[in-house]
């Protein structure tokens, strides 16, 4: 079937039966970009590692996170093989290099490009995929001038931000994020046009949980190139080398946590799901986003450890040590019982440990705090692993 004759508009991906739309080449060149707003995130918070700081790049990465899943949403019905698209993706690419390099003086000087390429990003992908969508397609058409009406009162908000200073843009941008992230649970109400139906949001199930899961690999990737980086540049002592180690073993584990069944069973689960929509929207859209934040959290931790391994643990490093594990397998647990409908004890059991071992913390150096923590990330992967055994179902690729 020809794209001009897709009943769904010229622009839209051919679904067919039992068929797996496959992430493009455009995607993951859109996706480098991100990799470079991971690291700006990490490299903000290290930084700014104060009550304030952690306010200012949690409202940060809440925009990144954001732009990027809003975009993984439209380019799940629009077919990025297609020119049209694939300006599109390229023009984004140009927003969020702009939105990447704003990170580090959001809240000082650069704000106001910060909420300029944020607010562009947001609502010109959106009115694209308006004027994308044929008019006989009135419930999908009607969820865009849903969205677009949304983003359009966001993208106000984030833009008077960046036109004030101090805390009135602090203020400002987070009720922008706060509008935006109970949108959806709202279903986009609009007067006139009222909720937005469950069958408008139908996505495309294993290319959605694809992507999010390269988003994670992204995330992983970013912390793994950090602590390349910084290794290098310091004097190769007993206590580095384990440092360096304890990261990259962590960062496997938390790899091997989300991936070993994790992501195949979400992928599963998502494309036999009649509500696929509402589960996307819960269990991609919302609980990815802890996942990636105790990703760059560890990254944080990772960088402070290498450079600093011994001596007492200070606070930054107890909070990103022990708190990027610890959100990471929060969001893991919740992410799981969304598509399993059970919570993972091996989780469970993993957070109660990293709560038990803040206690005794402070006594430990920055290097035993990190190989701890990693022990039960280790630990965690093992009881999940064994627990739920391997049938040649859940293990297959797709």
């Amino acid at each position: 079937m020809m794209a001009a004759d897709n009943p769904r508009g010229a622009m839209f991906r051919v679904i067919g039966p039992n068929q797996h739309s496959r992430v493009t080449n455009a995607e993951l060149f859109f996706d480098l970009v991100f990799v470079f707003a991971v690291t700006q995130v990490s490299h903000t918070l290290l930084h700014h590692f104060t009550p304030l700081g952690a306010v200012h790049v949690t409202v940060l990465f809440l925009a990144v996170w954001w732009v990027w899943v809003y975009t993984a949403w439209v380019t799940n019905w629009l077919n990025p093989e297609l020119t049209p698209v694939r300006i599109l993706l390229f023009a984004m690419m140009l927003g969020g290099l702009v939105l990447s390099t704003t990170i580090p003086t959001a809240f000082e000087g650069r704000g106001l490009w910060f909420a300029i390429a944020y607010a562009t990003m947001q609502v010109g992908r959106t009115a694209f995929w308006m004027f994308a969508t044929p008019r006989h397609r009135t419930a999908v058409r009607h969820n865009a001038i849903r969205i677009l009406t949304w983003l359009s009162i966001s993208a106000v908000l984030w833009i008077a931000g960046g036109l004030s200073e101090g805390d009135a843009r602090l203020w400002l941008w987070i009720a922008a994020v706060t509008w935006e992230y109970i949108s959806p649970a709202a279903r986009f109400w609009v007067p006139k046009l009222g909720f937005s139906s469950v069958e408008a949001w139908a996505v495309e199930g294993g290319h959605m949980a694809e992507r999010c899961s390269l988003f994670v690999i992204i995330a992983l990737g970013e912390a793994i190139v950090v602590n390349g980086a910084t290794f290098t540049e310091l004097e190769w002592t007993a206590s580095n080398i384990l440092a360096f180690v304890s990261a990259l073993v962590g960062a496997i584990a938390m790899w091997w946590v989300y991936f070993h069944k994790g992501a195949e069973a979400g992928s599963e689960r998502i494309s036999k799901s009649t509500e696929s929509g509402r589960l996307a929207r819960l269990a991609y859209t919302y609980l990815h986003m802890p996942i990636v934040a105790g990703i760059i959290l560890t990254a944080v931790s990772d960088e402070l450890v290498l450079k600093h391994p011994s001596g007492h643990s200070d606070l930054r490093t107890i909070v990103s040590t022990i708190g990027g594990p610890l959100v990471f397998l929060v969001g893991t647990i919740l992410f799981k019982h969304a598509i399993r409908g059970f919570l993972q004890l091996s989780h469970g059991i993993g957070i109660i440990l990293l709560l038990v071992l803040s206690w005794f913390a402070a006594d430990l150096s920055p290097l035993w705090l990190s190989v701890a923590t990693t022990v039960i990330m280790i630990v965690v992967a093992v009881w999940e692993s064994v627990s739920l055994g391997s049938t040649p179902e859940e293990t297959e690729g797709h």
